[in-house]
């Protein structure tokens, strides 16, 4: 875990994969991450989440005012996330934009998925960045936060992430061994500070093991 900025309000950190941001199951002791950063720097409020299997860039507040107007931020989408994600196959866009509505926590693994009737409005908009052989390096600007959004989306294009086996990996043991979790991460994050009123830009560096499977993928 790296600290990305800290001042007497905010705490910005680059999240490793694989470290929940809360308890994962019934193990309160195991560690996670609010537990590791209360440690050090006192009680933080949570924003925003990402799932455990998620590495990046996230942002929690040191004071109840200032996570007052972060989640006002967030809740009305003037907050703005770029993600980066590897695809399988190649899209035969360079752009695009999907709203396929979505309704999470369905069957015993708690999958998210596309419900047409039932979903409730969902939007990532989806830009190529670079064409592999057999992937494509992405970036992913999800307007609405639901659970397991990019995810979804990507697969619901035919595109599941590499390394994503919940949600449609079709590679096999050579191929995923690139990344042995959904190629997720969380690039940059843009709001107003609470305090200083000016738009600040977070940016998380690649987790080793996203910024591994790029090179393996340009050989």
């Amino acid at each position: 875990m790296r600290i990305l900025y800290e001042d007497e309000h905010l705490l910005v950190v680059n999240k490793p994969a694989g470290l929940p941001v809360l308890p994962d199951g019934w193990d309160k002791s195991a560690s996670y991450l609010v537990k590791l950063l209360e440690e050090s720097y006192g009680k933080i409020f949570i924003v925003h989440r990402l799932d455990k299997v998620t590495s990046g860039v996230m942002v929690f507040a040191r004071d109840a005012e200032t996570h007052r107007a972060l989640n006002i931020q967030f809740e009305q989408h003037e907050a703005q996330k770029v993600y980066h994600a590897i695809l399988e196959g190649n899209p035969k866009w360079e752009e695009k934009v999907t709203k396929f509505p979505l309704r999470a926590n369905v069957g015993h693994k708690h999958r998210t998925v596309v419900d047409d009737r039932n979903g409730k409005p969902s939007e990532t908009r989806f830009r190529v960045l670079k064409q592999y052989q057999a992937a494509a390096w992405v970036e992913a600007s999800p307007v609405t936060g639901r659970t397991h959004q990019i995810r979804v989306h990507a697969s619901a294009l035919g595109h599941p992430l590499l390394g994503d086996t919940l949600y449609g990996s079709v590679y096999g043991a050579r191929e995923t061994s690139f990344v042995t979790r959904p190629a997720l991460h969380a690039y940059s994050l843009t709001f107003t500070h609470p305090a200083s009123k000016e738009p600040v830009t977070f940016i998380a560096e690649h987790a080793e093991d996203f910024a591994t499977a790029l090179k393996l993928l340009d050989v």
